[in-house]
Formats: structure tokens, C-alpha cells, sequence
């Protein structure tokens, strides 16, 4: 079994005392138009965008233009259906559950959550494709085996849901019959059969229904060689996609590994007057690749080709973000066009300043972080970080409670659930009662193997950095009802408690954490706020809240 998501993804492409504060004063109101004021000692240049709830981050400007990233937080891998006048998206979902959430929208700039897919994954779930064929909706799934998924017949196993409607219900997951391959990309040929592209190149055809594989999986394609003295990860060859646009197959894919150094991944073109190729590379591959470090995003790839309102076409794909890779890969727009000899050419550049679009109806809201509990937010805001299949449940919401039943001995092996956020500072807050026997805490999490953040079992509060118990011990009254709070400037992170929820005592002790990201811990992750519980006993949460400053 492979360690982590990078290490799976190589073997399938083959190659002191605390101080009494009340932060934020007046301006602390969660849920108006204020916005805290976080201290530091220096703020590099920050590029505006649209105005959002909570401070967040939105891509539309309102004048006809956007800034990205189109959808802000770990959102890779991002697969894109147009249906008619919607658009459809959902990404990776790794070892989330509810996993696969389904996201809409009118314009491509603006994207709102509709539902989520999988109700339990079968193990780490990897890029995927969304596609609607004959009035059904498919979603072909790489399954990675897991620690907690010993089923699976192969390291890498491609399985497909289906549903009548884009909101479900989803059907479980059905095994389409192929092992040892990632990046399912679906296409149905001009002999009309229907077809799997995989990691590779490679390809398989599929059974009428689309349920099954209906033959050998075939090499179709061997790639584009970029020059030896290029910086990249790995060659990694991956995510084909198909777009078809008048005679012509367009197959996107990328190489350059998915992280690593900023200029790797890139993005590739090859077209085809059939299915079955020949496939000729694009004379000016590739269509888009970060050009130095200093560029505001790094390591772009995984892309569709898709077309937009007006007939404007665009590429979506993912990229991170330069100086907060701890936000993982976030969804970006590119405009698109085509040249007169039908090669895609990319137009946005480094992406470093707004672009036109093209609005259909009003302006989406950005989704709301916060949360008061009273319905039930398992999947569009929370997601439980898996780690072993479950007996029972784990987590529950309603009537104003987060429920986490707790297990192992902390946030390791404990429950957690976890929140994506797209933000590069903010503060999170939350108030919690801890069970006897049990402890429950407010981290921001990467991994199993690296959070930071408080827990207390109503005795001591623990304080973890690293992924693991720091030296430090905070002193705070035995007590199983208090408020912890967390804020990040930056990867600068002060931690704070309440009894109270209105005067707040300062820990002693900060963190740094940008370095908490993929090319530190080899694994394809992020940063995010969680909760989690851990021992005997249950640990229940209430009014958390999210708030967000430039």
C-alpha cells in the first residue's frame, strides 16, 4: 500500500505565561459588514476581488470581469459538464465523506454547491469525470486503496456512479472492470461507442451503458516531450480529457508532475479526425505552463476545454496559489481561443489580473463558512476525514449541535472533520462541551500527520504543532464547556480560549505554517480549520464562525 496520494499517483503514471485579550473589540460581530483587523509585521501586495460574505473572496467583480480563482480552497482536479445552458463541476475528494460535491453555474465564474455524490467513498478518491450521456449523468471514479479499504482489488480501481438527475440519488458504485490506472476521461466516438481515456495514454471502450469495460485497455498516446532542461516534478503524463469541436478530437492532458516546482505541470493539446488517431501534438504545446516563480500561479494543469456563454471558450483547471500552497490546488478560468488552423490557444497569461466573462442571470453568493448546526451541513461544509471505516456514525448535526463520537488517542486517529477554506487569513471560532473521558479541540489540519491547534479533555488543554503534542501546556480551569479560537495572518497562527465566548485569554504560544503544504509533506492536501474527538465519549460543537480579512 502506497503512503501517500503523490507516492500513489507516481506508481500509476510509472513514473511563556498567556495574556488576557478581547481581539477584534468591536469589530468582532460575526455575520455583518465589519471585518477584524489582524496584526503583522509585514504585508506583501494583496490584488482585490469581488466582495463576499464574510470577508471572503469572489471571483466576480460585478463589471463583466473576474479574478480567480473561480472557486477559492483544495478544490484539484476539477472535472466540467456543460448541460445546455448549466455547468456542472465536482473535484478529488480524497479521504472526505460525504465526498464528490457537485457544484453549479450559469456563467463559469460563479459557483454554488448543489449536492454531493458519494454518501461513502471505497477508498481515496482520486481525479474524476463527470459526464452526461443519453439523458444520464455518469461520474467515473478512480478508487486509491487505503489503509482502511483492503477490498480493492488493485492499488488504483475504476468504478462509475450514475443517477436520472444531477441532484441524484446517486447510485452506489458500480466496478467498471479496470485496475491500475488514475484520471478516467470519458468520450464517445464518431463510431459511436463509448470510451475510457486513463493515465498513460491509455484507453478502453465501454459497454453501451457505460457500466463496464468491453475490451483490452490499449496505449493510444505517448505524449508531448518537453526540453530535458525544464523544471518539473516528473513527466507524469495524465488527465485526458476529450473535447470534440467540429471535425476534430482535441485531447487535453498534462505533464509535469501535479506539484513539485512551480513551472512542472503544464497543460497539452493533441487532435485527432477519429477516436482511434492518429493523435497529432500541437505545434505550440504547451498551451499553458507557469513561466518562473514569480508568476501569481504555480504548477497550473488538469485541464477541460469547455465553452462558455456567448460561445466564448475557456479552460478550468487547477493551480496553486504563489506563497499559499497551504490552500492546496484551487479551481481556475482561463479564456480560450482557436486559431484559424484549430489549435487552442490559452489568453490569460500569468493570470494575474481580472478577465471578461460573460454573466448569465445574477451574481451566485459565495457559500457561508460559518455555522450554527441547526441543519444538516455533513458534505456541502464539513466532511469527515477518513481514516478507518466507521462501525457506526461518527458525526451528526442538528438542533444547533455538532456531535463527534470519539476514538483513538487525538487528532492522529481520532474523528475529525474537517472545513475547505479559500482564504489567506482568517479567524475561526468555536464554543464545545467535552464528555468525561473524551477530548475535542479547534485544529487546522493538513493530514494525520501534521495539524496545529488546541484540544483539552476539561482538565488540561494540549497544544499541537507538527502533528503532534508540543512541549507547551496552557493553563485553563477544569472545565467541560469553553470557546477556542484560531487565528491565521498569513501562516501566522495565534491560538486563543473563553469561558465565556466575549473575553478571550491569548495562548502563549504561536505558529508559523507555510511550509504546511504538499512539497513538505508529499501529500496532496491543504491546510483547513477542523474539529475533531478523541478517547471515550462524545464532544459536542456550537456556533462555529468564519471571518476573513485580505
Amino acid at each position: 500500500m502506497t503512503e501517500t496520494r503523490r507516492d500513489a499517483i507516481r506508481i500509476a503514471l510509472g513514473g511563556s505565561a498567556a495574556l488576557a485579550v478581547a481581539p477584534f473589540a468591536a469589530e468582532r460581530a460575526f455575520g455583518n459588514a465589519q471585518r477584524p483587523v489582524l496584526s503583522r509585521v509585514c504585508s506583501p501586495p494583496v490584488p482585490a476581488w469581488g466582495n463576499a460574505i464574510e470577508g471572503r473572496r469572489k471571483a466576480d467583480f460585478g463589471n463583466g470581469h473576474y479574478r480567480n480563482p473561480i472557486i477559492a480552497g483544495d478544490y484539484a482536479d476539477p472535472t466540467i459538464l456543460k448541460d445546455g445552458n448549466d455547468y456542472y463541476l465536482t473535484h478529488s475528494a480524497f479521504d472526505a465523506t460525504p465526498g464528490l460535491l457537485i457544484w453549479h453555474s450559469r456563467d463559469l465564474a460563479n459557483w454554488v454547491p448543489l449536492c454531493t455524490a458519494l454518501a461513502k467513498p471505497l477508498g481515496t478518491v482520486f481525479a474524476c469525470d463527470i459526464v452526461k450521456h443519453n439523458g444520464r449523468y455518469y461520474i467515473y471514479i478512480p478508487f486509491m486503496k487505503a489503509s482502511w479499504s483492503p477490498e480493492l482489488a488493485s492499488f488504483a480501481n475504476t468504478y462509475v456512479i450514475h443517477a436520472d438527475h444531477i441532484t441524484g440519488p446517486w447510485s452506489d458504485p458500480v466496478d467498471v472492470g479496470v485496475g491500475g490506472f488514475i484520471d478516467p476521461g470519458h468520450a464517445v466516438g464518431e463510431d459511436g461507442h463509448r470510451y475510457l481515456f486513463l493515465s498513460g495514454i491509455s484507453r478502453v471502450r465501454l459497454s453501451s451503458d457505460g457500466l463496464r469495460a468491453d475490451g483490452p485497455v490499449e496505449q493510444v498516446y505517448g505524449g508531448w516531450r518537453y526540453p530535458d532542461n525544464w523544471i518539473v516534478e516528473a513527466y507524469s503524463l495524465e488527465g485526458p480529457k476529450i473535447t470534440r469541436r467540429g471535425e476534430w478530437f482535441y485531447l487535453f492532458s498534462a505533464v509535469g508532475g501535479t506539484s513539485g516546482p512551480a513551472t512542472g505541470h503544464m497543460v497539452i493539446v493533441a487532435r485527432s479526425s477519429s477516436i482511434h488517431g492518429p493523435w497529432e501534438n500541437c505545434p505550440h504545446n504547451p498551451i499553458v505552463r507557469t513561466q518562473t516563480e514569480d508568476e501569481p500561479w504555480h504548477s497550473r494543469g488538469h485541464a477541460t476545454a469547455v465553452e462558455g456563454p456567448g460561445g466564448k471558450w475557456y479552460l478550468v483547471y487547477h493551480g496553486y496559489e504563489n506563497g499559499y500552497h497551504t490552500l492546496g490546488r484551487q479551481t481556475l478560468l482561463e479564456p480560450l481561443a482557436w486559431t484559424a488552423d484549430g489549435w487552442p490557444r490559452a489568453l490569460g497569461g500569468d493570470l494575474s489580473k481580472p478577465l471578461p466573462f460573460v454573466r448569465a442571470g445574477a451574481a451566485a453568493p459565495v457559500p457561508q463558512q460559518s455555522d450554527d448546526f441547526t441543519k444538516d451541513s455533513l458534505g456541502p461544509r464539513w466532511t469527515l476525514h477518513v481514516d478507518v471505516q466507521p462501525v457506526g456514525p461518527l458525526a451528526s448535526i442538528g438542533a444547533g449541535v455538532l456531535t463527534l463520537t470519539g476514538k483513538g488517542a487525538g487528532p492522529q486517529d481520532g474523528t475529525v472533520v474537517t472545513q475547505q477554506v479559500g482564504e489567506r487569513a482568517y479567524r475561526v471560532e468555536v464554543a464545545l462541551d467535552i464528555d468525561e473521558g473524551a477530548e475535542g479541540g479547534l485544529l487546522l489540519y493538513f493530514n494525520d500527520r501534521l495539524f496545529f491547534g488546541m484540544g483539552c479533555d476539561g482538565k488540561q488543554m494540549r497544544t499541537y504543532g507538527g502533528g503532534r503534542v508540543s512541549h507547551w501546556r496552557e493553563p485553563v480551569p477544569n472545565t467541560r464547556r469553553l470557546h477556542l479560537a484560531i487565528e491565521n495572518d498569513h501562516h501566522a497562527l495565534t491560538y486563543y480560549w473563553s469561558l465565556d465566548g466575549k473575553t478571550w485569554t491569548r495562548h502563549g504560544v504561536r505558529a508559523e505554517t507555510s511550509g504546511a503544504h504538499a512539497n513538505t509533506m508529499n501529500d496532496l492536501s491543504s491546510l483547513r480549520p477542523a474539529l475533531f474527538a478523541a478517547g471515550k465519549g462524545a464532544v459536542r460543537y456550537r456556533n462555529f464562525r468564519f471571518v476573513a480579512k485580505d
